[in-house]
């Protein structure tokens, strides 16, 4: 599964690919607000991951960008226990100029063409900036607060909790229609 934005092309991550994610991802301050990613990251970590088979209801996408061909990132959908979640990272040169925001856009128009009518997010108490990002994006807060197993931290670390009805948020795709 392939999807563009204004400053993206989201598309899968490739075995020759292990070398971008690497290079982006193997950053403490990157991998401390992640859930899944160990740390340290190394070379085994990123062929693993660039390996992987995709789920087709929950795809990820590696976040190159067209006019350089440089990969800044990985966004996509995963299962959080019966809910669908957003997740995603950008590498640290790039943090600041809205791709995070962006990238999510392309995210969620793919959850609404698999027919995905509630998505899940949560960010760690100490990464507020990823909050930022998920409210722009019409992510509303729960009101829980959950701790969340971090692997890079091994430990549990309180999570704010948001959810999204897709069913209820205007689709910009089709408005534009």
């Amino acid at each position: 599964m392939f999807h563009r934005t204004e400053r993206l092309f989201l598309r899968p991550a490739w075995p020759e690919d292990w070398e971008a994610v690497l290079g982006g991802i193997a950053d403490e301050g990157v991998v401390m607000n992640l859930a899944r990613a160990p740390w340290p990251y190394g070379p085994e970590e990123a062929r693993e991951f660039v390996s992987r088979g995709q789920d087709l209801c929950c795809p990820s996408f590696l976040l190159v960008r067209p006019d350089t061909g440089k990969a800044i990132g990985c966004a996509g959908l995963g299962r959080d226990g019966e809910d669908f979640e957003i997740g995603y990272w950008i590498a640290r040169p790039f943090w600041g100029q809205g791709f995070a925001t962006e990238a999510g856009r392309g995210v969620i128009e793919i959850a609404r063409l698999l027919g995905h009518r509630r998505l899940s997010a949560g960010h760690f108490v100490d990464n507020p900036a990823s909050g930022r990002v998920l409210r722009k994006l019409g992510f509303v807060p729960t009101g829980k607060v959950r701790a969340r197993h971090s692997c890079a931290r091994g430990a549990e670390v309180q999570s704010v909790e948001y959810a999204l009805d897709l069913d209820e948020q205007s689709d910009p795709v089709m408005r534009a229609a």
